[in-house]
């Protein structure tokens, strides 16, 4: 317990009220890659994913995110190989991935390629055979029968005591297990609204001082806001169910905008992250197709593009039209060079090119620009100084001839895709994008 002792005696308060942590600058232009290694290749472990990391730096991804790489529970395990997030032991590898010296060549490997790696980390609970269940019970809540259980209806997990003093430093003790062995660069936090804010906020507070990290919090701050206090980013639910509504049965383009410009009233210094699909979104409810059809494409140039950071999931690159299975073995069918590794390469590295795509308020601004056809097109401007992006995006199945009524020009400006221009018209194809630089 000699951490653990460490720690409660530092002389910090539990808890932090509004907590200023400043965002690491390569934060504000990276992107998230979600790897799945289980998915990823036929042998699902690190070493096998090892050659697809200079495909991925070839193609702009900035940091890998893996999701938890600890190991699976086996009591009341689904499926055949169990769920990421039903962690045995917050500070082992699963055996299935691969070794310790594996992990840490991996990173050694990422950070060679000047690529950032952050870790899935599963706060709220843990699976039902995790090794606190006998070294520490009261670690967890329990009912009437002196029985483990999940609040939330996971009948594979079961959740932590975030009123015990000790289960939270052992928990921060843990997550500096994994900075101080491998070097991490961050955190990606799995239903960071399900945990206490200020448990965020302490265990950020001395984490950071080991070593600077980039937090991503699984939560929409539509919803909780206040969780931005502890993270740098989190996600945007919201846009996503709004965006599949208005492919599906026609949500007025007003409306997205109001919820655009709503995140950016909520908190204008908080990091939105986009998204078109993840993990939980390609297995459980379809693919990017399955809910965006076509639109999946204008949407992946928006993450890219919006003020905030895009994320993407394995096998978005090729494209993916096929749901994964969760619990058991379904690899991604690579075939050759990725259909879209081009489309990606082009956005993504307009983002570490271009200032204005930077994730910063301080330094750029987001303007829409008015066209002859709000209802189907969203077209933007970033812009920082010496930098400008011009953004034009078809959310509609029809071909358009889009004319702007504002004051702005593409002459003497290259665009990355192609569109066609000519006397004041853009010709924009269904589902059809353009950027100007």
């Amino acid at each position: 317990m000699q951490k653990y002792t460490s720690l409660r005696n530092s002389g910090k308060p539990s808890f932090l009220c509004s907590m200023a942590f400043p965002i690491l600058s390569w934060v504000l232009s990276t992107n998230v890659y979600e790897v799945n290694t289980r998915q990823y290749t036929p042998e699902g472990n690190f070493t096998a994913f090892m050659p697809h990391m200079k495909r991925l730096k070839d193609m702009g991804v900035e940091t890998l995110w893996f999701m938890p790489i600890t190991p699976i529970s086996r009591y009341k395990r689904k499926g055949t190989l169990g769920s990421y997030y039903a962690c045995s032991d917050y500070t082992s590898i699963n055996p299935e991935f691969g070794s310790h010296a594996d992990f840490k060549g991996l990173i050694d490997y990422a950070h060679e390629l000047d690529m950032k790696v952050i870790i899935d980390w599963v706060a709220n609970h843990t699976g039902a055979d995790h090794n606190w269940t006998k070294s520490n019970p009261d670690f967890f809540i329990q009912n009437e029968q002196g029985e483990f259980y999940d609040k939330h209806g996971w009948d594979d997990v079961i959740d932590l005591d975030y009123n015990n003093r000790d289960m939270r430093l052992a928990m921060i003790q843990s997550m500096e297990y994994w900075i101080r062995e491998f070097d991490i660069d961050g955190f990606r936090c799995d239903m960071a609204m399900l945990v206490p804010v200020d448990f965020w906020i302490e265990a950020r507070t001395y984490l950071d001082r080991i070593k600077p990290l980039f937090w991503l919090a699984e939560c929409d701050q539509w919803n909780d806001p206040v969780y931005m206090e502890a993270f740098d980013a989190a996600y945007t639910w919201k846009w996503m169910h709004a965006t599949e509504a208005h492919y599906k049965t026609g949500v007025p383009m007003h409306e997205l905008h109001d919820i655009l410009f709503s995140y950016e009233r909520q908190n204008p210094y908080a990091i939105r992250a986009w998204f078109t699909s993840n993990h939980d979104e390609n297995s459980w409810n379809g693919t990017e197709y399955d809910k965006y059809g076509n639109l999946a494409y204008p949407l992946a140039v928006f993450s890219c593009t919006w003020n905030g950071i895009p994320l993407i999931y394995s096998g978005q690159e090729l494209p993916n039209h096929k749901r994964l299975d969760f619990f058991n073995k379904d690899q991604i069918n690579w075939k050759g060079t990725p259909e879209l590794h081009d489309f990606y390469k082009k956005i993504l590295k307009l983002r570490f090119t271009y200032p204005a795509l930077s994730a910063s308020m301080a330094d750029t601004s987001t303007r829409m620009v008015h066209t002859n056809h709000p209802d189907k097109v969203v077209c933007f401007i970033r812009r920082s100084e010496g930098s400008e992006v011009f953004i034009m995006l078809n959310f509609s199945g029809w071909p358009l001839q889009v004319r702007l009524y504002d004051d702005w020009s593409p002459e003497g400006k290259a665009e990355i895709f192609g569109i066609p221009f000519c006397e004041g018209v853009f010709e924009l194809e269904a589902y059809g994008y353009g950027i100007y630089v």
